[in-house]
């Protein structure tokens, strides 16, 4: 199939402006949001496979790149968590016309919560999460909590460390901005509310998030109805062929819930 050319959505004023890529696919139903992970993007495996599904299924599908990644403008290290749910927040709100399903993968697991959050009594409060190895409060329980005094130093003293990366060729800068932002969206401390469904899948041998934390996890969504899918031998991307049937069934049990 042709590479579907993005559209483009203005956010943000002045000079953290910035233009978003996204595409949009119409169709029936509550639109499927896609929340892409750290540093990945809106044409990785997991996304495609959504959208695949989406167009057999007449399913109306909306992705995005946020600041910094992929197609979109901007320097990747400029961002924090909170430029980014600001992208998810103004994609959400030009595309979807009714309560959209949202899907979070690794750090779109944790800006899904946070948008819920913020959309929770609104026209478009979410009718549904489906969260992939959801990485809540990563910048601080898995960067900076595990981090060695010496790195801690240099983020400090340096305002960014450059982490290598198994998942590009060029390491990926950690910096003080996203460490010191994310300390303001932290969810651990209390209940967590989604107001909606949840769906959780997770890898037990996934090294980036622990599976224990999607165990947190659902102890923190007291309130919500939450299914746990643990997969035994699942890793981080959880995108095999398995996977990624696991994850389009999760997708449609959800848009076909009542």
């Amino acid at each position: 199939m042709e590479r579907q050319p993005p559209q483009w959505l203005d956010v943000g004023d002045g000079p953290s402006g910035r233009r978003l890529a996204f595409l949009m696919q119409e169709g029936e139903g509550a639109p499927v949001v896609w929340l892409g992970g750290f540093r990945s993007d809106m044409r990785a495996t997991k996304a495609e496979a959504l959208a695949d599904w989406a167009r057999g299924a007449g399913r109306a599908y909306l992705r995005f790149d946020y600041g910094g990644h992929g197609e979109s403008e901007g320097d990747f290290g400029s961002f924090t968590l909170s430029d980014w749910l600001e992208d998810a927040l103004a994609a959400i709100a030009s595309q979807c016309r009714r309560p959209p399903i949202l899907v979070g993968s690794s750090m779109g697991g944790w800006i899904a919560l946070l948008a819920a959050r913020r959309l929770f009594g609104t026209p478009l409060q979410p009718a549904g999460l489906v969260l992939i190895a959801p990485a809540v409060d990563f910048s601080e329980e898995l960067m900076w909590a595990q981090m060695p005094d010496a790195i801690r130093r240099t983020i400090l003293d340096e305002g960014v460390w450059l982490r290598p990366s198994e998942y590009a060729p060029e390491p990926t800068p950690i910096t003080r901005a996203l460490i010191e932002d994310g300390r303001r969206h932290l969810m651990f401390g209390g209940e967590i509310k989604a107001g909606c469904p949840v769906h959780i899948l997770q890898g037990m041998r996934d090294p980036d998030v622990p599976w224990r934390q999607a165990l947190k996890l659902v102890e923190h969504l007291s309130g919500d109805p939450v299914v746990l899918t643990l997969i035994k031998d699942g890793d981080h991307r959880l995108s095999t062929p398995e996977d990624i049937v696991r994850l389009q069934s999760a997708v449609a049990g959800m848009a076909t819930a009542p």
